[in-house]
């Protein structure tokens, strides 16, 4: 025997044709017995305007924290925006300020003309060096299609840099007065008293070079400048090289010696002045 089964769902098309017999039928009762009708709204009413206002004060709220999301979403979004802009401007005043630095080097190397007006220079950039640590050994971005040969001077604004001792077409190298294998025949003084300095890396560790073959008898001081002597067959006379520092009788009590402490830092060398004159000719 069949169980009758009552758990049987109800068919959707039956539940919408019973919903849509009732809505009929008020309407209808709406239209014949209006006073009825009041009383079903007045009950209605009781129930659904509460839960009305209850769904448009939750239905406010939700739209409110939409809107606080939104404006937040928004704030991100413009925060970001000006996150770039700062950094777009930061990069710039970096770069603004890098060009001034370079600019004002540049003047101060263009006035070596005014201290050095017979001679013919050209502005070159350092690109490259032989030691992380001092640039005893560098190159230029100038070479023989500029003018720039072997033996011309090289200055910094504060003074001698060095000697050109190799020129390509388009670059050159140049070894500083601080390279081991340099040495300069000099002038001390007012009292244009003649001396040798010698590079030494070891020596400018401690930050200075040393000046030798000093006459015991010359009138020097410390703080005199050094400058570069026209006995010279390479560098062209009254270039700074330094400043006298420690001054000693040597241990053959004929000659002195002293430090010189150098005009120039070769740490950090970036523009370079080179004089495209040369004392002397070298053959290509």
């Amino acid at each position: 025997m069949k169980r009758f089964n009552r758990k049987k769902d109800i068919s959707p098309k039956y539940l919408l044709l019973f919903l849509s017999a009732v809505c009929i039928a008020l309407i209808v009762m709406s239209t014949i017995r209006p006073g009825m009708m009041r009383g079903i709204r007045s009950i209605t009413g009781n129930f659904i305007t509460p839960m009305q206002r209850g769904v448009n004060t939750i239905g406010e709220w939700i739209e409110n924290r939409m809107q606080v999301f939104d404006d937040v979403e928004k704030l991100k979004a413009e925060n970001e925006e000006l996150k770039k802009e700062v950094s777009r401007y930061q990069n710039e005043i970096e770069r603004n300020e890098s060009e001034l630095s370079e600019l004002s080097e540049l003047r101060s190397l263009y006035d070596l003309n005014e201290l050095y007006p017979d001679y013919n220079m050209t502005v070159a950039r350092v690109f490259s060096s032989n030691s992380s640590q001092w640039f005893s050994e560098f190159y230029i971005n100038k070479g023989l299609n500029d003018g720039v040969y072997e033996d011309c001077n090289v200055l910094s604004d504060k003074g001698l840099i060095g000697i050109v001792v190799e020129s390509y077409d388009n670059y050159a190298k140049v070894r500083a007065i601080i390279d081991d294998n340099s040495n300069i025949i000099a002038e001390i003084g007012g009292n244009n008293v003649l001396s040798t300095v010698n590079g030494s890396l070891s020596n400018i560790d401690s930050g200075y070079l040393t000046i030798t073959n000093i006459d015991k008898d010359a009138d020097i001081e410390e703080g005199d400048r050094v400058v570069t002597s026209n006995v010279s067959d390479r560098y062209f006379f009254g270039i700074t090289i330094g400043y006298v520092k420690d001054i000693s009788m040597d241990t053959n009590n004929l000659t002195k010696s002293a430090h010189l402490i150098p005009a120039s830092d070769f740490s950090d060398i970036d523009d370079v002045v080179v004089i495209l004159d040369r004392k002397r000719e070298v053959n290509y």
